[in-house]
């Protein structure tokens, strides 16, 4: 085994596990960053999205070893001190959280998308954020609540 080391949320880790044991595991596990969740499994669900290097992944099929030597941002490093990230704070006026268990994937597939395109249309919105599932039905507000963000943060991440 050799370890794997990789920055989460802004800071060197090392890790001595198996590379093939998930990304998952290891932040629930081995880092105790439980706001990324565990829903089916498959990486189809979304509640297991985290970002790795901007982009948004499935940690529950990602395995440990293709996150050597990058950046892992969990919904736990989003925030920046107290003052929550603009997503965030959206979903919260927007009532955009519900039951909150998909809410950290949720947040974590928009910042990618607003990295991607700071102002995305209603319609890609809803495309980008179609394989995210939200059991509440919170949809309209989740939707609401990104292009808001997208709004005040004016191309800003």
């Amino acid at each position: 085994m050799n370890p794997i080391r990789f920055s989460l949320n802004g800071r060197p880790v090392r890790l001595d596990l198996d590379e093939g044991s998930t990304l998952l595991r290891a932040l629930r596990t081995e880092f105790a960053l439980t706001g990324t969740k565990y829903g089916c499994g498959e990486g189809l669900c979304g509640a297991c999205t985290v970002l790795v290097d901007g982009r948004a992944v499935r940690s529950c099929v990602t395995p440990l070893g293709q996150v050597a030597g990058k950046q892992v941002v969990t919904v736990e490093g989003l925030a920046r001190g107290n003052t929550l990230h603009p997503l965030q704070q959206a979903f919260i006026d927007h009532g955009a959280v519900q039951c909150g268990y998909c809410t950290p994937g949720m947040l974590l597939s928009a910042v990618a998308l607003l990295q991607a395109n700071p102002r995305p249309s209603r319609e890609q919105v809803i495309a980008h954020m179609d394989r995210n599932l939200c059991r509440c039905g919170a949809y309209e507000r989740i939707v609401d609540a990104i292009e808001a963000a997208g709004r005040q943060m004016g191309g800003r991440s």
